[in-house]
């Protein structure tokens, strides 16, 4: 394998032959699993551990296949092999996840291993995407672009994938794994609200240093994750986190699936004695086993390639003389663009909710557009965000205008990041089998009740997060208002959380008062944003408003009569 960066694709890891050989095999091992099945010769419960290593769920109406995308970094050539996916086996679209997947939701079982060879063919699979296992390691967004990163993340979390990717030791954990890094001061990761949770920044000598937190996570019982270890040099890093696994894996309970993530052990051992256990571990192990030297580390950077960022002196004039021109174009700017540690290049999000839409579904179509955009104006690099929407990273400013002209023609240009429209939702009673509740319809409810942009711009920063069921795949514990669907015997009620958040300010939402039915539900939250802009003081957002007055200035607008 070359170390040229400059043929390697930009933004991702770039495999080679060994990696390749061993997904073609993987491919054709599963190959003869469905096909065994199929034949009757493996029950569906002998089958069901089989699929599920191959990220394959069986949903409410269909199979589920849930596609990795390692920190969230994607290519063009692996957006395009996902939109012929979404045509050929599915109907014409995936969905992004809250985890920087993707998820097809009509796939038939015989087309499952066609689809993972397509996958191999463009270098990517769905391994450990579902299962007690360790999942995908999510990452900023902006990793290696952003004007605020103190260190790229990216490298670190493919050293993470490589070291959890089918660890003999961790393939059956108690349950499911969560590991999220950033590299930025600003947390755009949610690093308390994951198992763990790391924030890197330059330590002695340069070499990077982690914060790492632990037992944090949402789900029926959501817990702030805490500061189990500052400092982290880099040459311990997987030897530490080998070590909090392994309490984990010894100590997790298995008994109660809902009592057996670690954020309730460490809950249950109180941090200090967790903290001892994790420490005592470590000091046993053999840690030149698992040192991490810095050629180890300029090995995979090495494998990432880098953009060639050049730009014209004049490329940040020529972007203002455009938004001048064209107030539809600047306000896009304003809301769906972000600073680049080059002064000619910015960052982009493109929204994928549209008003009315479903947040996170993106046609075939859609997907080779996004591609050809990134050929053409950032390096053919996409990342897929937690918030499920795509980013491209490193935009020419003086190209600015054309790419959101191309944008808008294909219905990717809604201006709407970090606003009253930019809703999570996970897929809800329409697909899961855990859910209680349609999250979709009222998604797409508030999305057209909000869509004007000079009101959405008006309200100002809201996150609006919403679940189907306490499982809580859309964070509505994470939002400054968040949705949680209920079933009270046999029909769908939502209730109310308010003042959550997964950012440095972090905070999990309180309830407000009773569920609502479901036909009140837009309503309500229409009077709740009623109130604050009220309530609100100048150049105040709603979380502020919110923890300025409390629940109590809210709740009679909420449960007002309509």
């Amino acid at each position: 394998m070359s170390t040229n960066t400059a043929t390697l694709p930009v933004g991702r890891y770039a495999y080679d032959q060994i990696d390749r050989t061993f997904l073609s095999q993987r491919v054709a091992q599963f190959r003869e699993q469905v096909n065994r099945r199929i034949a009757g010769h493996l029950t569906e419960d002998e089958f069901k551990p089989l699929r599920l290593m191959n990220g394959l769920y069986l949903q409410l109406h269909a199979y589920m296949l849930r596609v990795a995308i390692p920190y969230g970094m994607l290519g063009a050539d692996q957006m395009r092999a996902l939109a012929h996916i979404a045509r050929t086996y599915d109907r014409d679209y995936g969905h992004f996840t809250t985890r920087q997947n993707m998820q097809f939701n009509w796939i038939r079982l015989e087309d499952t291993p066609d689809i993972l060879e397509r996958l191999a063919d463009v270098d990517m699979h769905a391994i450990q995407t579902s299962g007690n296992c360790i999942r995908n390691v999510t990452c900023d967004e902006f990793a290696g672009a952003a004007a605020d990163e103190l260190l790229d993340p990216r490298i670190h979390a493919e050293i993470l994938r490589q070291w959890s990717t089918l660890h003999p030791e961790f393939a059956f954990l108690p349950r499911k794994f969560k590991i999220a890094i950033s590299g930025s001061p600003q947390d755009r990761v949610a690093a308390r609200f994951h198992d763990i949770g790391l924030v890197a920044r330059p330590g002695p000598q340069g070499r990077p240093v982690f914060d790492v937190f632990v037992g944090g996570g949402l789900g029926r019982t959501p817990i702030i994750g805490v500061l189990l270890r500052d400092n982290l040099p880099e040459e311990d890093l997987v030897a530490y986190l080998e070590a909090i696994v392994r309490v984990y894996n010894a100590y997790g309970r298995r008994d109660n699936m809902y009592k057996a993530r670690i954020k309730i052990l460490v809950q249950a051992l109180g941090v200090e004695t967790f903290r001892e256990k994790v420490d005592a571990e470590f000091a046993l192990m053999n840690r030149a086993d698992y040192r991490l030297e810095p050629d180890i580390v300029a090995g995979i950077r090495a494998r990432f390639g880098i953009p060639a960022l050049d730009a014209p002196a004049d490329a940040a004039d020529t972007l203002a003389a455009g938004r001048k021109a064209d107030p539809a174009f600047d306000r896009w700017v304003r809301t769906n663009t972000h600073p680049h540690r080059h002064p000619g290049f910015t960052s982009v999000v493109i929204s994928i909710k549209p008003d009315g839409g479903i947040p996170g579904d993106v046609t075939a179509d859609q997907m080779d557009v996004i591609a050809d955009l990134a050929d053409g104006w950032s390096f053919g690099e996409i990342r897929v965000t937690h918030m499920q929407n795509v980013v491209l990273g490193h935009v020419r400013k003086d190209r600015l205008h054309e790419l959101w002209r191309r944008l808008v023609a294909a219905g990717l240009g809604t201006p709407n990041i970090g606003l009253v429209g930019d809703i999570i939702a996970c897929p809800g009673l329409d697909y899961c089998s855990l859910a209680n509740a349609r999250s979709i319809p009222i998604a797409q409810k508030l999305s057209a009740r909000f869509a004007s942009p000079e009101l959405q711009e008006r309200i100002g920063r809201l996150h609006i997060n919403i679940s189907g069921c306490i499982n809580a795949c859309g964070h509505h514990h994470a939002g400054h208002i968040g949705i949680l669907g209920v079933d009270k015997r046999g029909e769908e009620f939502f209730q109310l959380t308010l003042g959550g958040s997964a950012g440095n300010d972090v905070a999990i939402g309180q309830i407000i008062g009773p569920a609502l039915p479901e036909d009140e539900t837009v309503d309500a939250i229409a009077r709740l944003i009623d109130a604050y802009l009220v309530l609100r003081t100048e150049g105040e957002q709603f979380i502020d408003t919110y923890r300025r007055l409390g629940a109590a200035s809210f709740k009679d607008a909420v449960y007002a009569s309509a």
